[in-house]
């Protein structure tokens, strides 16, 4: 060691004590906070994607009722309004308004003339527009889709095609309901044409399956107005693919296409991917009868007395011959001759 050095300590080694049972048991204790922590972090990014679920591809709040489901139908062709509705024609009008989803849809007719050519559906698309917002005052036209003769469909009221828009279509009924109106008056004996009723199915198949509503199903809707069929806030259980005139006194949508309505319902559920519905066959126990044992009938034989003759114009003791008089006849009086005739001589006064 060198003078004025200072002396060197030598460095001791820590030793590694092992882990004691006590700090294993507080690892263990915080295991199950650490696994809640975990569960929430996890929750919250659930919550999140479904959020995200929710926007559009604007960023704008999606349509509600769209429920995972396999019945959905295919969306058919949509010809957008302004196909029909020019500068000239168009009406400053509010803001659309939407319901929560749409469990109901209903069928009517407009109408007016059949024999319109299909390329000039869009001029009486916009000949009726012009008289509901202009003699009735109506803010938009009140069919949310018109189908013309040629199964072309076009977009109706204003909001959205694939939004739940309230329409002004079925008095009582504008809630929760889409309006769907066949181009044409289709009264009893007017032929419908395959085209249009095959539109009208596949448009109620794609709409009501946004829902998961089965066509051949029934659906709940509260009345809004007493000049429905139902006062206002009767709960009114009518079908999901109906005719105006079953929620209003009315004949639409004419006899010809409410006759088409259940053909027009399987086509759309089948569009859906639903099975058919199969009538099961009513399976009758016959009924077992017990035999009866019929004991015949013991006849008595009649005894029958032998009826005694009585000499003609002579009665049996004891009878009155029929016809005969029960009083004893008065003997007349001979009558003098050459007398008037007068009282009898026995009478008295």
């Amino acid at each position: 060691m060198a003078p004025g050095a200072a002396p060197t300590v030598p460095k001791t080694r820590k030793r590694r004590t092992a882990p004691t049972r006590g700090t294993l048991f507080a690892l263990l204790g915080c295991l199950p906070g650490l696994l809640a922590v975990g569960a929430l972090v996890v929750c919250a990014s659930g919550v999140e994607r479904t959020a995200a679920s929710r926007l559009d591809r604007s960023g704008h709040p999606a349509a509600e009722g769209r429920p995972s489901s396999a019945h959905r139908a295919a969306r058919p062709r949509i010809v957008p309004r302004s196909a029909w509705l020019d500068r000239a024609t168009g009406r400053t009008q509010p803001p659309p308004r939407y319901d929560d989803k749409v469990v109901a849809v209903f069928v009517h007719h407009t109408d007016s003339p059949n024999d319109y050519p299909c390329a000039d559906a869009p001029r009486v698309i916009r000949h009726l527009y012009a008289g509901q917002t202009g003699a009735r005052h109506w803010d938009d036209i009140g069919y949310n889709f018109v189908v013309d003769r040629c199964g072309t469909i076009y977009e109706g009221r204003a909001g959205g095609v694939d939004r739940p828009v309230t329409g002004a279509h079925a008095q009582g009924f504008n809630h929760r309901t889409a309006g769907i109106a066949a181009l044409g008056t289709f009264t009893a004996g007017v032929p419908v044409p395959r085209a249009m009723t095959d539109a009208i199915a596949a448009l109620a198949a794609w709409k009501l399956g946004l829902a998961d509503v089965d066509p051949r199903g029934r659906a709940r809707l509260v009345s809004s107005s007493g000049l429905s069929r139902y006062r206002a806030g009767t709960t009114a259980t009518l079908p999901a693919l109906a005719g105006h005139q079953d929620g209003f006194a009315t004949n639409c949508p004419g006899a010809a296409l409410a006759t088409r309505l259940p053909a027009i319902r399987e086509r759309a559920a089948a569009l859906q991917g639903r099975t058919p519905a199969t009538r099961t066959p009513t399976s009758r126990t016959p009924t077992s009868r017990t035999p009866t044992t019929r004991t015949p009938a013991t006849r008595s034989p009649v005894t029958r007395t032998p009826a005694t003759t009585t000499p003609t114009g002579r009665a049996p003791a004891g009878r009155t011959p029929t016809g005969a008089a029960t009083r004893k006849a008065t003997p007349t009086a001979p009558r003098p001759a050459g007398r008037p005739a007068g009282p009898s001589p026995t009478a008295r006064p």
